[in-house]
């Protein structure tokens, strides 16, 4: 059922996470299934690569040391996790916390594309180069982390996911960072959004590729 025949986001989120559920043809079933979770009215969504061994035990996303320091992040820049929208591109942990594959994206990709659909936020947020990649296929994590791209209406910042951010003082550093913009990017989309179609009305492909860096 499409996102308006419902009455809520949050009720439009719930049916989906159920036809998640549900759907037995998905990949790695024999994992617990972390939907994703925050304020379905939020302007901001963070979107990781997979869930990890913490979160498939608690069917949340990002609650083990990643998901601490990501909550640390965001407490820095005045936000509380609970007002912003955290989920993964692929819904359930591959074994062993591997890397997803691309059949495993691929498939997982109509429902990230509809939890989207359904937020509609300003700002999306990719944690690391596979999220990055999604929206973003010729990007690289250690070039473009911290830029700003367009992705149809959303504005688009690649982050370093919190998890390289653990493993080196200097990755964490660039990502506090880019976490320092955050609030000033969401302040000033609407301009920005008028400013890009002043200038140009690029083809989508286009969209997806076109960069300003260094804006903040």
């Amino acid at each position: 059922m499409p996102p308006h025949q419902y009455s809520s986001k949050k009720e439009a989120l719930q049916a989906l996470e159920r036809e998640t559920a549900e759907d037995v043809s998905l990949p790695l079933q024999e994992a617990n299934l972390v939907f994703g979770e925050g304020n379905p009215d939020t302007e901001v969504i963070f979107i990781g690569e997979a869930p990890g061994y913490y979160e498939n035990r608690e069917r949340r996303p990002f609650v083990g040391r990643s998901g601490q320091l990501l909550t640390e992040l965001l407490k820095t820049i005045g936000w509380k996790r609970e007002n912003v929208y955290i989920t993964n591109i692929v819904k359930r942990r591959p074994p062993e916390n591997r890397d997803p594959t691309p059949e495993e994206i691929t498939l997982y990709t109509p429902y990230l594309l509809r939890q989207i659909e359904i937020i509609r936020p300003k700002v999306i947020l990719p944690l690391g180069r596979f999220s990055m990649n999604f929206f973003l296929p010729t990007a690289k994590i250690s070039r473009d982390q911290g830029k700003m791209f367009w992705w149809k209406e959303s504005l688009v910042v690649p982050l370093y996911h919190p998890a390289a951010a653990l493993r080196s003082m200097s990755v964490k550093a660039e990502l506090e960072k880019s976490f320092s913009t955050l609030p000033t990017l969401r302040e000033k989309y609407a301009e920005l959004l008028k400013e890009r179609g002043a200038i140009t009305m690029p083809s989508e492909k286009e969209e997806v590729e076109k960069s300003q860096p260094g804006l903040f």
